[in-house]
């Protein structure tokens, strides 16, 4: 049992962002930057490809909205996307607020953001999904 599915379970905490009965969406704990977001299917699968078809095309429409509200809610130019598959061996994608290439550089310093920092960052990008649902 991967720690993704532990999350999915609510054995461990999580800043969840969003979820339906296929995906949770949910703030990286170790984020790039303020909004980091991982997207991950409710099922066990290592590589991303490996997913079944109806993921793969429902996972980029159940990102859309979260990452338009990540747009809407930070300093950025565009919400970037990226899997990478390496740290965790459960399928998932990074949304990640960027204004260049380098924002998305894994080797970078990870940001420490407080729980309050993480709470106010969760509440804004809802906030932003909320807004455009309406």
């Amino acid at each position: 049992m991967t720690i993704f599915t532990r999350i999915i379970l609510g054995e461990i905490p999580a800043y969840r962002i969003a979820e339906d009965d296929f995906f949770l969406a949910f703030l990286d704990i170790n984020p790039l930057r303020e909004g980091h977001t991982l997207v991950i299917p409710k099922i066990e699968t290592d590589r991303f490809f490996d997913l079944e078809e109806k993921y793969l095309s429902r996972i980029l429409l159940f990102s859309k909205p979260i990452a338009k509200a990540i747009e809407s809610s930070f300093d950025c130019n565009r919400c970037g996307l990226t899997v990478i598959g390496l740290e965790v061996p459960h399928a998932h994608i990074h949304l990640i607020p960027i204004n260049q290439v380098s924002d998305m550089d894994f080797k970078k310093t990870k940001l420490k953001l407080s729980e309050e920092a993480f709470r106010k960052i969760q509440a804004k990008i809802i906030s932003n999904m909320n807004r455009q649902s309406t």
